[in-house]
């Protein structure tokens, strides 16, 4: 049964149960049954019914609305990962070309032969690869048996693992509902940037990602965490500041607190939001 017609069904038993008893009521039942007795008997007719039918049907309401807030919020995922395969697109992916078209052109004039460029260009076609599957898997709809946002740090991860002898353990308790569509993009840049940076500096053999929910109304924290050398310096990051900035500039933005932390042989990077 449709939307409508459940809709429509709920409006009209009432009056039509009503209706029905008033007319057999003053048709047949008028020799039997007293004029008090059937305007009492009117409303315990309309609760039964009520009871017996509209029960089932406020039932079959519900579940439409619920289906109906489900398409809606699939929508809204779909047309956000579009937005931003769109995005990866026309930003990155085309850079890219256009960089590896330069050093193209680079080695065919022979300047090759005085910069390093085999490995840039190298690095070049690994990333261009990497938007392009991004752009594919955004493009198509996520597993329903996973949390979908999630997919992308696990693909991460297993190219780290085939690239590396990392190991990595995910504890991961955040419901999803306590993530908006813009925090879980922030949160997996903030992610990928500390899993890339374990990767290329820190000399490091397992990693530990926790996220858990705070008691507090949607609050959350979630650390990264590695057994490699650490920063050189208590508080002092060398090596990729860059990424380290875009960490930060992307935690202050979410208003969120990211903070670094090197104790007991483990270096630890905390995304904290604090409850609303």
């Amino acid at each position: 049964m449709t939307y409508r017609q459940t809709k429509w069904l709920i409006i009209i038993i009432p009056a039509l149960t009503i209706g029905v008893w008033e007319y057999v009521r003053h048709e047949y039942l008028l020799p039997y049954i007293s004029m008090e007795l059937g305007n009492w008997l009117a409303p315990v007719i309309v609760l039964l019914v009520s009871v017996l039918i509209l029960t089932k049907l406020f039932k079959m309401y519900e579940q439409n609305q619920e289906e109906l807030h489900r398409a809606k919020a699939v929508q809204a995922v779909l047309e956000e990962r579009e937005k931003i395969a769109r995005e990866l697109h026309d930003g990155i992916a085309q850079s890219l070309f256009l960089l590896n078209a330069q050093v193209t052109v680079m080695e065919r004039t022979k300047q090759a032969e005085e910069l390093p460029l085999e490995r840039w260009k190298n690095s070049v076609h690994r990333t261009n690869d990497y938007v392009r599957q991004a752009i594919a898997n955004l493009r198509h709809a996520a597993d329903e048996d996973q949390n979908p946002w999630l997919q992308g740090i696990e693909s991460f991860i297993e190219e780290l693992k085939r690239e590396s002898a990392l190991s990595f353990e995910t504890i991961w308790n955040i419901p999803e509902s306590h993530l908006t569509p813009k925090e879980k993009v922030e949160l997996l840049a903030i992610i990928r940037e500390a899993l890339f940076n374990i990767h290329k500096h820190a000399k490091a053999t397992g990693v530990r990602i926790q996220a858990n929910a705070l008691p507090e109304k949607q609050g959350w924290y979630c650390q990264i965490i590695d057994n490699g050398q650490g920063f050189s310096k208590p508080g002092v990051t060398t090596g990729n500041q860059y990424g380290l900035n875009m960490m930060r500039d992307r935690a202050s933005s979410m208003s969120w607190d990211l903070r670094f932390e090197r104790k007991d042989g483990e270096t630890k990077v905390i995304v904290v939001k604090e409850a609303v």
